[in-house]
């Protein structure tokens, strides 16, 4: 299963130092039943560019998390075994939960397919997303508003072999 882990570039730092994101469990997106009921029209490719930037999205909490981060989101792609990848079935169709895996192991580096990253123009409008997300997240228009500001920049596509120049 191909699975979104959300990180930062200190997580990213970590990942390429230890060999694995984690430890477990981890949260990640992946395209799930409740993401395929929700995207019904969508394809594939869209249902993993929509496992994506819920995981980007996720970055950015995590981004909130540890001011002294870059303002950058960064995602790991990776392909796990399907069993190590959960949704709790309590919150799959929650809309705020859509796509939402638990990891129920620590993903190596060698799983990793590809890594997204922001680009330095991006950095303002994700500060600025990193300090509205929790707003967003209780209903605030305005910060949701912010944060889908920083939707609007494209994470770069990066080969895992890249890691090291992306740290």
């Amino acid at each position: 299963m191909r699975v979104y882990v959300p990180l930062t570039l200190p997580g990213l730092a970590r990942l390429h130092r230890t060999g694995q994101a984690g430890p477990a469990p981890l949260t990640a997106y992946a395209v799930t039943p409740a993401l395929r009921e929700w995207y019904r029209e969508g394809n594939q490719e869209e249902l993993e560019y929509a496992a994506l930037s819920r995981a980007a999205e996720a970055s950015l909490r995590l981004l909130a998390a540890d001011p002294d981060a870059p303002r950058r989101r960064v995602v790991l792609a990776a392909d796990v075994p399907d069993r190590t990848a959960v949704a709790d079935p309590a919150r799959a169709l929650s809309a705020e939960a859509l796509g939402e895996v638990r990891l129920s192991e620590p993903v190596a580096v060698a799983a990793a397919a590809s890594v997204h990253v922001d680009a330095a123009d991006a950095e303002a409008a994700v500060a600025a997303a990193s300090a509205a997300v929790a707003d967003a997240d209780k209903g605030d228009e305005d910060a949701r508003f912010t944060v889908d500001g920083a939707a609007d920049h494209e994470l770069l596509w990066y080969a895992v072999q890249e890691i090291d120049r992306l740290v």
